[in-house]
């Protein structure tokens, strides 16, 4: 069958907490954004978390609105400059891509990767740590900002692994004004926080590009963290671990988990029920 579609559709999918909070606005947000500049003044500036990431813990490559099509796949399809073919289960089969990060182009959507814009690893670091479950996988799979996910060859997606702007830069020189303009406005949507380093090699950017630096701005996202819905262990927490549940169905109802074997030390406190070395899954 054939599908082309110019603007990504997104459903959202609704998840219930018995308690949440929404995580605090900067002040500023109520005035109206309208440039990168401004973007950037309304990221607040924290160190970065340095521990606890695992991948596992941003469910990606969901298929939110049951149509077959995976996230990775309706952003080729989004993205293909020519109609796509698909086959079985939404496979891409057909299309013609361009990768901003290097100026590649090819028919072949294997030799290219979806890259999360900002990295999960990134997102990770800045604030989606206090994020519950829900945010962290709407976050993974965002088609509601077209800046959030990018198809690109997979060789420079690999290059730029979990590295921010001031570490790495794509080859293509003529993108990056619209790269540090990008990753301003995805951190602006999903209220990400910026290091001091890192504010500042992207301030320099912004000024030295002047006009360049332009890009759509985003809508912010709901970004919450649920609230425990059961008395944690009062004896837990308290180091810098998430609070104790009698249950990981009680853990992942609060939004906590999941926990990897020899990285998480919750991982222990859980029945692991199926010896993949990840609990509360």
């Amino acid at each position: 069958m054939d599908k082309f579609w110019n603007k990504r559709g997104f459903a959202t999918v609704s998840v219930i907490f018995l308690s949440i909070s929404i995580l605090a606005v900067p002040a500023n947000s109520a005035t109206k954004v309208t440039t990168v500049k401004q973007m950037l003044a309304a990221l607040s500036v924290k160190p970065e978390v340095s521990s606890g990431y695992v991948r596992a813990k941003f469910k990606h490559w969901i298929d939110a609105d049951k149509d077959s099509c995976d996230t990775r796949k309706e952003v080729l399809i989004s993205e293909s400059t020519v109609k796509v073919t698909t086959g079985s289960s939404c496979k891409v089969t057909s299309g013609k891509w361009k990768s901003s990060y290097d100026g590649t182009v090819t028919t072949d959507p294997s030799t290219f990767d979806i890259d999360h814009f900002v990295p999960l690893k990134e997102a990770w670091e800045s604030g989606a740590n206090r994020w519950d479950t829900a945010t962290r996988t709407a976050f993974a799979n965002d088609l509601s900002y077209g800046g959030s996910l990018i198809a690109v060859t997979a060789s420079s997606n690999r290059s730029k692994s979990d590295r921010d702007p001031q570490n790495w830069m794509p080859t293509k020189s003529s993108y990056h004004c619209k790269y540090v303009a990008t990753w301003i406005a995805v951190k602006y949507r999903w209220q990400l926080s910026v290091n001091t380093a890192e504010k500042t090699f992207l301030a320099a950017e912004v000024k030295s590009c002047g006009s360049k630096a332009t890009v759509a701005i985003p809508k912010r996202a709901q970004v919450v963290k649920a609230k425990a819905t059961v008395e944690p262990n009062p004896n837990s927490g308290t180091s810098g671990n998430d609070p104790q549940f009698g249950t990981c169905s009680e853990a992942k109802a609060a939004g906590y988990g999941p926990y990897v074997n020899g990285v998480d030390p919750e991982y222990a406190w859980y029945r692991d029920g199926d010896k993949d070395g990840i609990a509360c899954e």
